[in-house]
């Protein structure tokens, strides 16, 4: 998968180089979803802790954007590695002190099989426009006690559709599949891909799962 282009282009890199937004995902048909850049761009907050409390061993964070759940790990003495297909969201990774490359994580990665937690958040399940690729993905990347951590949609809903990135004032970003799922619909897709729910809990109105090897 080549994913570079939409993450590369503005206004997404103008947004994180800045620290702020507004920051939309756009469908074809208008609609819009906030994205949180403000949120990114800042030190983990309580819903997020909730997540890094969970990760054990080698924490590989997937679409790390600036990188504040690859550097609070690092901090703690686990190995941790963001991997982000825009170059801005790499750069803003290792100025905050985290390690980070960019790729895909749909090609080859560093320590494929051997890593602890991989970690999906902020919508990240969405990447590629089919939310069962992901969960399949993570049988090659993970351990096999690895567990694959993931922010959900905050409703039931499986959702896929090609979206933009846009600022609200009329920049667009090229268009790209995304998908949206709730708790339910990831669970369904993660147990074709031989993974079972080990844990599901909310935090500040934010939505988890932990995935595990059936």
């Amino acid at each position: 998968m080549t994913a570079a282009a939409p993450w590369t282009a503005d206004p997404y890199t103008l947004a994180l180089r800045s620290g702020r937004g507004p920051l939309y995902l756009r469908r074809g048909d208008g609609w819009m979803l906030p994205l949180d850049v403000e949120r990114w761009c800042e030190a983990p907050d309580p819903a997020d802790w909730t997540v890094l409390e969970r990760c054990r061993g080698a924490v590989l964070d997937i679409g790390c954007g600036p990188g504040r759940l690859v550097s609070a790990p690092a901090a703690r003495g686990h190995r941790a590695l963001g991997i982000d297909v825009s170059r801005e969201a790499v750069a803003r990774t290792a100025r905050a002190g985290g390690s980070a490359l960019r790729r895909s994580v749909f090609e080859p990665l560093p320590a494929e099989g051997r890593w602890d937690t991989a970690l999906l958040i902020d919508g990240n399940i969405g990447i590629g426009g089919d939310p069962s690729a992901l969960p399949a993905r993570m049988a090659q990347v993970l351990g096999r006690s690895g567990a694959l951590i993931v922010e959900c949609a905050d409703v039931e809903l499986d959702e896929r559709c090609e979206v933009r990135v846009a600022d609200g004032r009329g920049g667009l970003g090229a268009p790209f599949a995304w998908a949206r799922v709730g708790a339910r619909a990831l669970t369904s897709y993660a147990e074709d891909a031989g993974r079972c729910r080990a844990h599901h809990w909310r935090g500040a109105g934010r939505v988890f799962v932990e995935l595990r090897r059936s």
